[in-house]
């Protein structure tokens, strides 16, 4: 190992065993026997700052630093649709974070799939809903995974191989999302935020002033040399067009509030009021996204001819190249974080899913908030366990991964959202719905027609899905027992509200 090697993985190491102590403080003293609640969703007791960093960190993943760049040095201006889906969402997300929470903390619910269950009367549709998502959130968990294997690989100066750096991956989240749930996520969220935040306002100034003598120069050059990459629909004919762009920012950002991550964020937190602050002040972390978009650009000219996946590495071959070791390593921490608080938040929420929803439904567990908690903090480390195995076994880029889970997702919008505010949307209607899009969107994109007629295919077959599912709502059958909000469910009993019950 050279010494450039030894100095960025020390650094890397050491990142490490902090952020898994920070993990264990979370927890300290609120007892490692709680129930689901305290363990998935913080016992509802985060404030604005904690919900911001929390929410924050799950949406600036891996993809930020390498796919974001990745993107920008393929095709160029298609990858601000990422800044545009979010922003709407964030918008969409004031209205329908509060609504979410209240209706969770009403009825005592912890997960996505405890609202399902909830609102149509039928615990195995918690269950079926807890699959589905599941399998949309694996590759989310392999995406991360991937991406902190690359960077742990490249910033050890190839010392460290992919194998064992996603093991690495693996291992640390593990470690402390099984302790810690969703509080140390928030936590390891304040380290990473203060960590994102410093290296990319350094290589905001540092990429432009060391390559090109200032903005000005590179921008002068850009427009000259590359202008494909400043329009849609980019460079290469990639198809990702304004239609495209449009569909797309439509799509994920209805579909970003109701993805069962952000749902957990929703649902940890102390007030509606909380919620809706935070969804003023996330839009701000928005501007960090446009740094790795343009040193991908920058890229293009310091490190031609990246192709496939290596395009990933844009702004790591950027920073290797021209940095001291020490500070190679704390960038990559930044980015390596940007991996683990998400991914850690991905599987406590599909440990969560299966212990409430579809291993809550075996009668040992059922009622039993402490069982189901050691159920799911099992099923994270199956589902870790899992994604690593697809890892190693069929690795693949990491924006496709990322739309695949969108598209599948968007799928459950009606069935969530349209159900909580629509009440003649009866089961029937919301499965078939369901049924039409989840079959549509799997045809269009594993048969490489995404997008079609320039339209993104989760778009599509979301419009196919609203569609059966008003019909078979309106003219379909309508059986006696299809009660919306029936009480099925045993749940731990929610906190006191302090402005419902009358204390202060």
């Amino acid at each position: 190992m050279s010494g450039d090697s030894a100095v960025a993985t020390a650094v890397f190491g050491g990142f490490m065993v902090l952020t898994v102590a920070l993990g264990l403080l979370a927890v300290r003293g609120r007892g490692a026997g709680g129930g689901i609640t305290e363990w998935s969703v913080g016992g509802r007791s985060l404030g604005t700052v904690m919900i911001w960093v929390l929410m924050a960190g799950e949406g600036y993943t891996s993809f930020s630093y390498l796919g974001a760049a990745g993107w920008g040095y393929n095709f160029g201006a298609p990858v601000l649709y990422v800044i545009a889906y979010l922003s709407c969402g964030y918008a969409i997300g004031y209205v329908v974070g509060p609504t979410l929470w209240s209706y969770a903390r009403e009825h005592g619910l912890v997960s996505i799939t405890d609202m399902v269950a909830h609102r149509y009367g039928r615990p195995w549709l918690g269950a079926l809903v807890a699959v589905l998502a599941t399998v949309c959130l694996l590759p989310y968990i392999q995406l991360q995974i991937t991406g902190m294997g690359v960077v742990v690989s490249t910033i050890s100066y190839g010392a460290i191989s992919l194998d064992w750096a996603y093991f690495i991956a693996f291992a640390v989240t593990t470690a402390f999302v099984v302790v810690s749930g969703l509080r140390g996520s928030a936590w390891v969220s304040v380290l990473k935020d203060v960590l994102v935040i410093g290296t990319l306002a350094f290589l905001a100034v540092y990429v432009p002033v060391h390559y090109f003598d200032g903005y000005g120069p590179f921008l002068d050059r850009l427009v000259a040399e590359k202008p494909q990459w400043l329009t849609l629909s980019g460079h290469g004919g990639s198809g990702l067009g304004g239609t495209w762009f449009a569909t797309t920012s439509f799509l994920n950002s209805l579909t970003v509030v109701i993805f069962p991550t952000t749902v957990a964020g929703y649902l940890g937190a102390r007030s509606a009021d909380a919620l809706r602050r935070n969804a003023v002040l996330l839009p701000f972390y928005n501007v960090l996204l446009f740094v790795p978009m343009l040193l991908g650009l920058a890229a293009l000219f310091v490190v031609p001819g990246l192709t496939g996946a290596g395009s990933n590495l844009a702004l790591f071959k950027l920073v290797v190249d021209s940095l001291p070791a020490w500070l190679v390593g704390l960038v990559g921490v930044a980015a390596a974080l940007s991996s683990i608080v998400p991914m850690a938040v991905f599987m406590l929420v599909i440990g969560t899913m299966w212990g409430r929803s579809v291993l809550g439904l075996v009668p040992a567990l059922h009622g039993r908030p402490r069982r189901q908690r050691f159920a799911a903090q099992t099923v994270v480390v199956a589902a870790g366990t899992l994604a690593l195995a697809l890892t190693y076994a069929a690795p693949n880029t990491l924006v496709r991964l990322s739309l695949i889970s969108y598209e599948g997702m968007a799928q459950l919008v009606p069935m969530i959202l349209l159900g909580l505010v629509w009440r003649k949307l009866t089961l029937w209607g919301a499965l078939s719905g369901l049924a039409v899009g989840g079959v549509l969107v799997c045809a269009l994109v594993f048969n490489g027609h995404d997008p079609l007629w320039g339209v993104n295919a989760g778009a599509l077959a979301l419009g196919a899905n609203l569609v059966v599912a008003l019909a078979v709502s309106l003219l379909g059958p309508k059986p006696a027992d299809d009660r919306p909000d029936a009480e099925v469910l045993a749940h731990d009993p929610p906190p006191a509200d302090p402005a419902v019950s009358g204390r202060a």
